[in-house]
């Protein structure tokens, strides 16, 4: 079920009616309720990998329960162990099992030796990469006895499947996300508005911006070969604010609809786009993801405490991985590697902690130093974003090439050009408007606060119309097939 979908549209009143006015807000029955139209949301997709969730919910649930109660160290390594490899197996089964049998005889047939083997027709089950590290946090948590485990298997279960963030994150922590499934909650109203409020902009990001850029940058990639230089960088800016606002939106409409049931997720986003250097955009991109990757992988291989050697291998090793998550093919890895190239200068000079406040905080624009450095952070994005685009490494050198080549001084062309310049002009307003409301939760969260009501009403309408006038041709959220 897709946030942008009339069955949502449909789905979400009627789960927030029966959770705040049927239930009587009876905490077990609520958590209940959670479970049901979480297993609906993503049985609506395909109700056979179900089961997946479940087993995933059981072992977790069950080493997090004996974990409690087991003292002898090796005992509490096997059961740790346990879930990591159940969990990884079947990530890695699903996703990349077909990835892994063609490298492999890929590697082989090098060496003169021939090996046959078949591929499988495995589908992705959507949304795995994301509640696998999920359920994976919490026993590890458990294990390093930073969490307590719950006895409340419903409510276990509710923080595992939550709909509005199952799919494609953010990645809640259990210390963050479960104990709210463990106490009361009360219906808010400015707690809602407020949810309401970012869903809308989440909407706005999603059908306005990233579908309409989705289009052409589809289509310039689509048709790389026979497009000159200029027409592919526009490509590449296209596919740039396509992702953003297709990531940064799901992630807005998660945020804004666990609101309206009294959660509060983590923050995913934080306008990554305005950074200064390549750390911050990591500070500010992917929030969640970044953040497991540096407490359960990068902190336990030492992080940057040891000397220049295990600080380069740990820098590639975390990159690499979190290329790695997103796909089984070459160009997130190499995606992944040239982000730890750009990053490591930074952590070499000590200068990767320089940025944690927004640019140009309490200015209406930034100096002429902290414009170039955005500049300069934002166009190593743009060009790395091309590779995790590409189809293949070769596709990503071609495309690079054309881009080096005198044909970036011509003049940008193809089919669509006409049609394409009313979705710049949206995507010069969204950056505008992202500026201003830059030292915000999200970009228009204040404006329940400093805008009167008629010229609040007045905003609140003018974004649904640009939805329904600009909306672009229906695409599927990028992070679902991660």
């Amino acid at each position: 079920m897709l946030f942008n979908s009339i069955d949502f549209a449909i789905f979400l009143p009627i789960v927030f009616i029966v959770y705040w006015f049927v239930t009587n807000n009876n905490l077990k029955l609520q958590n209940f309720l959670i479970v049901a139209a979480s297993y609906l949301f993503y049985g609506w997709w395909d109700w056979r990998f179900l089961s997946l969730i479940l087993f995933s919910t059981i072992v977790d649930y069950t080493v997090g329960r004996k974990l409690r109660i087991e003292e002898n160290q090796t005992k509490r390594k096997f059961l740790l162990w346990t879930s990591i490899v159940i969990n990884i197996g079947f990530l890695g089964f699903f996703k990349y099992y077909n990835f892994f049998l063609d490298n492999f005889i890929t590697a082989f047939s090098f060496f003169g030796t021939e090996i046959k083997a078949n591929s499988l027709n495995i589908i992705l089950p959507v949304g795995i990469s994301f509640y696998t590290f999920q359920t994976l946090s919490y026993t590890i948590d458990v294990y390093k006895r930073k969490l307590e485990p719950t006895k409340d298997f419903i409510a276990f279960s509710a923080f595992v499947s939550f709909f509005p963030q199952l799919v494609a994150g953010p990645i809640e922590r259990a210390t963050h996300l479960l104990p709210q499934f463990c106490k009361k909650r009360t219906f808010e109203y400015s707690k809602a508005a407020d949810g309401m409020r970012q869903i809308l902009w989440g909407l706005f990001k999603k059908i306005v911006i990233a579908d309409n850029c989705a289009e052409f940058a589809n289509q310039i990639f689509n048709n790389s070969s026979d497009l000159n230089g200029s027409t592919l960088v526009l490509g590449a800016l296209f596919f740039t604010f396509q992702i953003y606002g297709d990531f940064s939106g799901y992630s807005d409409i998660a945020i804004g609809t666990s609101r309206l049931f009294g959660f509060d997720l983590t923050r995913n986003f934080n306008f990554p786009y305005f950074s200064r250097d390549i750390a911050e955009f990591w500070r500010r991109w992917h929030i969640s993801l970044s953040t497991w990757f540096r407490d359960y992988l990068y902190i336990p291989l030492d992080g940057s405490r040891g000397g220049t050697w295990m600080k380069v291998r740990n820098t590639f090793a975390i990159f690499i991985v979190s290329g790695f998550w997103h796909g089984a093919n070459w160009t997130f890895v190499v995606w992944g590697a040239l982000n730890a190239i750009y990053f490591l200068p930074l952590l070499l000079t000590n200068n990767n902690r320089n940025n944690f406040e927004i640019v140009a905080q309490g200015k209406v624009f930034p100096s002429i130093k902290e414009l170039m450095f955005m500049m300069l952070t934002f166009g190593l994005t743009v060009f790395a974003w091309i590779f995790f685009r590409a189809n293949n490494i070769g596709h990503a050198i071609s495309y690079i090439s054309e881009i080096l080549s005198p044909s970036l001084f011509s003049v940008p062309k193809f089919t669509e050009m006409g049609r394409a310049l009313t979705t710049i002009i949206l995507v010069a307003i969204f950056i505008l408007i992202e500026w201003k409301g830059r030292e915000e939760q999200y970009a228009i969260a204040n404006l329940g606060i400093k805008l009167t009501p008629p010229l609040r009403y007045t905003v609140y309408y003018a974004i649904i119309i640009a939805i329904i006038w600009f909306a672009g041709k229906e695409q599927q959220f990028i992070y679902f097939q991660f």
